[in-house]
């Protein structure tokens, strides 16, 4: 039978009796109570359930350590021979930073075993790769406990723009709503339904959101998209616009470089394949 031993292999600090144990810190006061009044040590762990192993137990470290000797302690071993050296781990943390690879990939470069390697990662508090920036290797993605809200410091300041490209839905529903039926575009290969462009530009400080459902995305479309974006924000109290950030699409790096110039705005194109640089309009 349990003498109440902890189970808190992986964290020390967490002291609690595990879910099979017959006894807590109550329970074994009362095996030292009952010891002190002259009940003999097997009436004892008849009456509590236990051994008379654990009796003792409890009882001898009563004798050495006083009540301190009746808490619970970690089951944790004191010395861990086949523990990874200091060595590898700074190998594999040096590994991790430089090539930014997985568990799976940086174990036989440093050789050991994938689950070494994680174990490492997670003990050293380094971040999931899917956390990361790719390019750079820096957090992008923090906890809900520590998300902190990201902007400008002026209205105007940096401006976000891009297009949302959408599959244009028939007039009255498409098959969704009427079936495969044999008037469904399914049917007629003739038909030809497209898509819709979404325009939008967000300011970075204040969120002022500006929005047109377009017929294309081309160069003079998208520019005279953010005139009439200019024209907007004005209406509103942004008067100046400094900053425009784009992703590196045709339209935006060679179709507003003119506009851009004649209202004094800087153009800023995020790194190619990262668009959640551009995140606070890509959605």
């Amino acid at each position: 039978m349990g003498c109440g031993l902890s189970k808190a292999h992986s964290n020390p600090e967490v002291l609690v009796s595990h879910a099979s144990a017959r006894l807590t810190v109550h329970g074994r006061r009362l095996i030292v109570q009952r010891h002190q009044a002259g009940w003999p040590q097997a009436h004892i762990a008849a009456a509590m359930g236990v051994s008379r192993k654990c009796v003792k137990t409890w009882l001898d470290r009563y004798a050495t350590e006083g009540e301190a000797g009746l808490t619970t302690r970690s089951s944790r071993p004191h010395s861990m021979p086949t523990r990874t050296s200091d060595e590898v781990e700074q190998e594999v943390l040096a590994a991790r930073a430089e090539h930014r690879d997985g568990p799976d990939v940086l174990g036989p470069k440093v050789g050991v075993p994938a689950r070494t390697v994680s174990r490492i990662l997670r003990r050293d508090g380094v971040a999931y790769l899917r956390d990361c920036d790719p390019m750079t290797g820096e957090l992008i993605r923090s906890s809900k406990q520590t998300a902190v809200r990201y902007e400008r410091d002026r209205p105007g300041e940096l401006v976000h723009m891009d297009v949302k490209k959408i599959g244009r839905i028939p007039d009255g529903g498409g098959w969704r709503a009427h079936g495969r039926g044999a008037d469904s575009i399914q049917r007629d290969r003739s038909t030809k339904v497209g898509y819709d462009y979404v325009h939008s530009l967000v300011d970075d400080h204040s969120r002022l959101a500006y929005s047109e459902i377009l017929t294309n995305e081309k160069g003079t479309t998208c520019a005279e998209f953010l005139q009439r974006a200019i024209d907007y924000f004005a209406a509103h109290g942004i008067t100046q616009i400094e900053r425009l950030m784009t992703d590196n699409a045709w339209a935006y790096r060679y179709s507003l470089r003119a506009l851009c110039a004649e209202n004094g705005i800087t153009q800023k194109f995020i790194k190619p394949h990262c668009p959640w640089q551009n995140g606070k309009v890509e959605d």
